[in-house]
C-alpha cells in the first residue's frame, strides 16, 4: 500500500460546536447589518424615487408629480449640466494628476530618508488633517488680492486669483493638490516599504540606474497601490464641493462650478429636488463607470504580478 496517512475525521461534536458558534456570530451581527443596510438603502431608494418626480419645495403645499425620465432627459439636454460636467472632468484630471505626482515624489523621498522620517511624515500629513472648511478659508486668505501672501511673495500686485477667469481654476487645483497629496503619499509610502529588497539588490548588481529601477521595478510592483490611490482620489475629486465652495462658490461666471455645486444649488436653492436627485444618480453612474475602469486595470495588474 502507498500514499500518505488518511486525514482523521473530526468528531461530530466539534463540527456541531463550530456551526453553533457561526450561527451565534451571525445572530449578533444581524441587527447591525440590517440597520446599516436600512441606513444606506432607504435614502438611496428614496432618492431614486424622487428622480422620477417633480417636487417643488417652494410651493405650499408641495406634492410629488410623476414625470418618468423627464428629469434625466432635461438634464442631458441642458447646458447647465454639460458646462459643470466639463469643468468637473478637467478639475478631476488636473487635481488627481497633481496629487499623484507630488505624493509619489514625497513618498520616494521619505522612503529613502534614513533620519527624521517619522517627523517629516507627521509634518507632511498635516494638510490632510485639516477640515476642508478651514482649508478653504486659509487658501482664501492666501489668495486675497489685497492682503494675500501669495501676491506679496511673488510680487504680483493685486492679482485677483479667485476673481479672474484665467486663474480661478488653477487656484482651486493648487489648493486641492496641497490638501490631498499627503493621502497619496501615505498610501504609496506604505506600498514602497512593503516591497521586497531582492529585486532592487539584483538590479543594483546588474548596474541599473535609479531611473531604470524606478521605471522597471518600483512602478510595476507598486502599480496595484497606485491604482487604488488614483481610484480613491478620482472618486473624491469628481464629487468635490467643500473647498471649492469656500473659495469660489462656482465663480467667476460659473467657470469653477462642479456637478456637486450644481446639484446643491438645484436642490437647496432653487428647490428642484427631483432634478437634483436625477443629477446625483447621473453622477453615481459616471463614478461607477470610472471605478470599473480602474478595477479592470487593477485586476490585470494583480494577475500580471501573480503570473
Amino acid at each position: 500500500m502507498s500514499g500518505g496517512p488518511a486525514a482523521l475525521p473530526q468528531p461530530h461534536g466539534t463540527t456541531a460546536l463550530r456551526a453553533a458558534e457561526e450561527r451565534f456570530a451571525w445572530t449578533l451581527l444581524a441587527p447591525t447589518f440590517v440597520a446599516a443596510c436600512a441606513i444606506l438603502a432607504v435614502p438611496l431608494l428614496f432618492s431614486l424615487y424622487l428622480s422620477f418626480h417633480v417636487w417643488d419645495l417652494s410651493v405650499v403645499p408641495s406634492r410629488l408629480t410623476w414625470v418618468g425620465v423627464q428629469n434625466y432627459v432635461g438634464l442631458l439636454h441642458s447646458e447647465d449640466f454639460w458646462r459643470p460636467l466639463r469643468f468637473t472632468c478637467l478639475y478631476t484630471a488636473l487635481s488627481v494628476s497633481g496629487e499623484f505626482v507630488l505624493g509619489f515624489a514625497l513618498a520616494l523621498l521619505l522612503h529613502r530618508a534614513t533620519v527624521g522620517r517619522g517627523v517629516f511624515t507627521t509634518l507632511l500629513i498635516l494638510p490632510m488633517m485639516m477640515t476642508p472648511i478651514v482649508t478653504g478659508l486659509v487658501w482664501g486668505l492666501l489668495y486675497d488680492p489685497n492682503y494675500g501672501m501669495i501676491n506679496q511673495i511673488f510680487n504680483l500686485g493685486h492679482l485677483a486669483w479667485l476673481g479672474e477667469v484665467r486663474y480661478a481654476a488653477a487656484a482651486v487645483v493648487i489648493a486641492t493638490v496641497w490638501t490631498n497629496s499627503p493621502f497619496v503619499m501615505v498610501l504609496l509610502l506604505a506600498g514602497l516599504q512593503s516591497l521586497s529588497h531582492e529585486p532592487f539588490e539584483a538590479a543594483m548588481i546588474d548596474g541599473a540606474s535609479s531611473r531604470q529601477i524606478l521605471r522597471y521595478i518600483i512602478v510595476p510592483l507598486l502599480m496595484p497601490t497606485i491604482l487604488v490611490a488614483l481610484l480613491i482620489r478620482t472618486i473624491f475629486e469628481f464629487r468635490a464641493f467643500d473647498i471649492m465652495w469656500m473659495l469660489t462658490q462656482g465663480g467667476p461666471a460659473g467657470r469653477t462650478e462642479t456637478l456637486s455645486m450644481t446639484d446643491f444649488l438645484m436642490s437647496f436653492r432653487f428647490f428642484a429636488v427631483g432634478q437634483g436627485a436625477a443629477l446625483s444618480w447621473i453622477m453615481l453612474a459616471i463614478t461607477a463607470v470610472i471605478s470599473v475602469g480602474y478595477l479592470y486595470y487593477l485586476t490585470r495588474s494583480l494577475r500580471t504580478q501573480g503570473a
